[in-house]
């Protein structure tokens, strides 16, 4: 049954079935518009999307909300899903140096024996600091790398920070901004009640929201494209702007168009349109990105009974280990352990033309290390998906090459992660971008008016 609120004759054709993508299209056929959107990849969600390992409806990378992620929150409550929605609590470790070190209270950083005691002391001032800190514009002109060296000494930066940020940025590492880094810790910090974070996950898997959306979209009238490739987009005289696909039946002409592909995407998709700017076009192709790979994994054998495992040891090839089953529970997981492994890459990193195969192989040797108790043959199943561009680089002067919302072609917009600053991707800044852009949208602001150099 149709549910809008308002009744409009405008059109809106959005590149790209992500969270912001969804929402944009959700509020604005809710709205009364006539929304379709199109998805290169056969399923929405973008680094949301799921799948199922042994019946169990997953991610393909993994995700968790704050409890300080109202806008998420607010909108499963709002299509009726909240009642999926659970927090639960988390616990963190390091592995340093062949060890597994609990890493969540001030308690656990006192007895982190590889830094002296002064070092453990002066890393719990600059946390301490750092959760407080709310002009964090300075932050914009000094790398996460010299800062950290500079106030939490050389000692701590190479084994808490170095590996981290290697492992999350590969060579970028002493590239990144301090406010990235200062976002992250911010953020986490807020979400804690007392010394304890919670987490939310929903029963389910968060394709219980993904799919209510899609079809409140597709009841209100909206169509979803998935498997559609967009060759280019152009305008026509009335200032709507064309979408123009490899399928002819599904080229569309719009009143207003929002791109949420990663900047370059954009790009490539009007390198010919007479308005696009050299400023704006420049502005797109600056940002640099960086992949990921990541192995979910699911076993009759407890591996540990932490959920986050920060690695910080060369030796293990990959970032992050994550138990799904130590934060929601066993019965979420089908009676089995899951996991997740995750690592960043460059686009030319060997993991993007390896079989998937030997990249977990790679990555079970790892596991061998860190737990010597670790048996491969109780692995029940296994998948491991790659991402080209996960995420991407706040290097100093970002400021000035993140694109605006407005690109230079009149009723076209971009929206993606790269552009929600000073913090970080996720769910919740997804939604919460489009969110806004629905109202820009609906508001219709005047274009501005932009240089053509």
């Amino acid at each position: 049954m149709n549910q809008n609120t308002r009744q409009t004759n405008k059109s809106v054709g959005v590149i790209g079935a992500g969270y912001t993508g969804l929402t944009v299209g959700y509020r604005l056929a809710m709205q009364g518009y006539d929304v379709t959107i199109y998805e290169k990849s056969p399923l929405t969600g973008g680094l949301v999307a799921g799948f199922e390992m042994d019946g169990i409806p997953l991610e393909r990378a993994y995700h968790f909300i704050y409890t300080t992620d109202h806008e998420v929150i607010n909108l499963a409550k709002e299509v009726g899903v909240d009642q999926n929605l659970s927090f639960h609590d988390s616990n963190v470790s390091t592995y340093y140096d062949g060890k597994l070190y609990p890493f969540m209270t001030p308690l656990d950083l006192l007895r982190f024996t590889p830094l002296s005691i002064i070092d453990r002391i002066r890393t719990g001032l600059v946390g301490f600091y750092l959760q407080k800190l709310t002009n964090w514009k300075p932050l914009t002109q000094v790398t996460a790398y010299d800062w950290l060296n500079k106030w939490n000494g050389k000692k701590a930066t190479e084994i808490i920070w170095t590996p981290l940020l290697k492992g999350k940025f590969d060579h970028y590492y002493d590239k990144v901004t301090m406010c990235w880094l200062w976002s992250r810790i911010h953020v986490r910090a807020n979400s804690k009640d007392s010394t304890q974070e919670k987490l939310g996950y929903m029963t389910g898997g968060f394709r219980v929201l993904t799919d209510k959306m899609t079809t409140d979209i597709e009841s209100n009238g909206g169509n979803v494209y998935t498997s559609s490739d967009i060759s280019h987009i152009s305008s026509e005289d009335d200032g709507r702007v064309t979408v123009h696909t490899a399928n002819s039946d599904t080229t569309k002409t719009f009143d207003h168009v929002v791109a949420t592909t990663p900047s370059h995407v954009l790009a490539a998709l009007t390198k010919d349109h007479p308005d696009m700017t050299q400023k704006y076009a420049t502005q797109l192709t600056s940002i640099d990105y960086i992949g990921a790979a990541v192995m979910i994994f699911s076993t009759d054998q407890e591996i540990s009974d932490y959920y986050w495992h920060n690695i910080n040891d060369e030796r293990i090839p990959f970032l992050v280990l994550l138990s799904k089953t130590s934060l929601s529970g066993k019965e979420s997981t089908g009676g089995r352990y899951l996991y997740y492994i995750g690592d960043y890459v460059t686009h030319d990193h060997r993991y993007f033309s390896m079989d998937k195969k030997d990249i977990m192989s790679e990555w079970k040797q790892g596991l061998k290390t860190m737990f010597p108790h670790f048996d491969e043959s109780q692995i029940v199943s296994e998948e491991l998906f790659t991402f080209r561009n996960a995420q991407h680089i706040v290097d100093i002067g970002y400021e000035d090459k993140m694109p605006s919302y407005k690109t230079p072609i009149k009723n076209l917009y971009l929206a993606n992660f790269s552009q929600i600053f000073p913090d970080d991707r996720g769910i919740n800044y997804a939604v919460k971008e489009g969110e806004m852009i629905a109202q820009m949208i609906e508001k219709n602001a005047p274009w501005p008016v932009t240089d053509n150099d």
